[in-house]
C-alpha cells in the first residue's frame, strides 16, 4: 500500500514537471521583458507563433534543433512588433499585447490548417525521427535510481532546456552587469538613461530575448505536449497562466521553478483523482481559478509593496527626463 502510494505521488510529480515547463518558459520570458519596463499581454500569442514555427519547421525540416531555432525566432520577430510599437511609437502596451495575443492565436491556427490542407489527412504530424529527439532521455546509473531517478533524471531534453533557462535568467538578472543595468532601467529609465544605460537598446534586446523564450514554451506545446500532431488551438490559455505566475513567482526566475511546479500539478491532477468526488470539468477549472486567486491576493500585497518594477507598463519619454 506505501509503495503504490509513494509511486502515485512520483507519478504525479513528473507529470506535473513535464505539464509545467511551457509554463516556466512562459514565465520566464515574460519576467525578461518586465524588468525593462514593459508589460507584455501577449505571452499567449507568442507561445502560438512558436508552436507554429517549431512545428512547421520540423515537419518539412525533420530536424529538432531547427524546430527549436525557428520556434525561438518566430517569438523573436513576434516581440520585434510588439517592441516597435510599444518602444519607439509608444504605444499603450496592454493593447499592443492583447493584439499580439489575438494576432498570435490567429496566424498559429492559419499555418495549422494550411499544413492540414496541404496533406490528403485530415491530421498532420510530425516525423517519427522529430518525435523521438524529444523522447526522455536516459542517463545510465542515475535514470534507473529507485525513486530519483524518475523525479531527476527521465525527462525530456526540453525539460532540462527550460530548468537551465530559468537559471541562467536568474543568473544574469542578479549577477551581471548587463543585468542590473536592466532592473535600473525597469524601476527608473529616466535615472538609467543619465547613467549613460542605452534604455532604448536595453528595451529591444530583452523584450526580444524574452519574446523568445517564450516562444519555446508554444513548441513545447505542439511538440511535446500534442505527441507531435497539431491540434487546433493548442495553447489553450497557457501564455494567461504564465502572466500570472509571473506575479505569483514575485519576478523571480528561481521562484519560477516552483511556481510551475505548482501550476503544472494543478493541470495534471484530475488525471490521478479517483473519479466520481470531483466532476471533471471542476479540476479542469483549477488552474484557472487559481490564477485568479493569485491575482487578487498579489493585487493586495501590490498595495502594500510589490516586487514588481516600477516603471512596468510605463512608456519612457526620453524628453521629460
Amino acid at each position: 500500500m506505501a509503495n503504490t502510494l509513494l509511486n502515485q505521488i512520483v507519478n504525479i510529480i513528473n507529470a506535473a514537471v513535464l505539464a509545467g515547463v511551457p509554463l516556466l518558459l512562459g514565465t520566464t520570458g515574460e519576467i525578461i521583458t518586465e524588468k525593462s519596463g514593459h508589460l507584455n499581454l501577449g505571452v499567449e500569442g507568442l507561445m502560438y507563433i512558436g508552436a507554429a514555427f517549431g512545428f512547421a519547421a520540423g515537419y518539412y525540416t525533420n530536424s529538432e534543433a531547427l524546430a527549436l531555432i525557428c520556434a525561438f525566432l518566430g517569438g523573436v520577430l513576434g516581440s520585434v512588433l510588439y517592441a516597435f510599437l510599444t518602444v519607439t511609437l509608444r504605444a499603450n502596451q496592454n493593447v499592443t499585447g492583447l493584439t499580439l495575443t489575438v494576432f498570435g492565436a490567429g496566424f498559429a491556427n492559419y499555418i495549422g490548417d494550411a499544413l492540414i490542407n496541404s496533406t490528403a489527412s485530415k491530421a498532420v504530424s510530425l516525423s517519427a525521427e522529430v518525435k523521438a529527439a524529444f523522447n526522455p532521455v536516459s542517463i545510465p546509473g542515475l535514470s534507473a535510481l529507485p525513486i530519483a531517478g524518475k523525479l531527476l533524471f527521465q525527462y525530456n531534453m526540453f525539460v532540462y532546456l527550460a530548468v537551465a533557462i530559468a537559471i541562467l535568467t536568474g543568473l544574469y538578472l542578479n549577477r551581471t552587469r548587463t543585468g542590473l543595468n536592466l532592473r535600473a532601467i525597469g524601476e527608473n529609465a529616466a535615472a538609467a538613461d543619465a547613467m549613460g544605460v542605452r534604455v532604448t537598446q536595453y528595451k529591444y534586446i530583452n523584450i526580444m530575448l524574452g519574446g523568445g523564450i517564450c516562444a519555446l514554451g508554444g513548441a513545447y506545446i505542439a511538440i511535446v505536449t500534442c505527441g507531435g500532431t497539431w491540434i487546433y488551438n493548442c495553447v489553450s490559455g497557457q501564455g494567461w497562466i504564465a502572466v500570472a505566475l509571473v506575479i505569483f513567482a514575485g519576478w523571480s526566475p528561481y521562484r519560477a521553478l516552483m511556481g510551475s511546479l505548482v501550476f503544472g500539478g494543478l493541470s495534471v491532477i484530475r488525471f490521478y483523482l479517483p473519479g466520481g468526488y470531483v466532476p471533471p470539468a471542476m479540476l479542469s477549472m483549477l488552474p484557472f481559478v487559481v490564477t485568479c486567486v493569485v491575482l487578487v491576493v498579489t493585487s493586495v500585497r501590490s498595495a502594500r509593496g510589490g516586487n514588481q518594477p516600477a516603471a512596468c507598463g510605463v512608456n519612457y519619454y526620453r524628453e521629460e527626463r
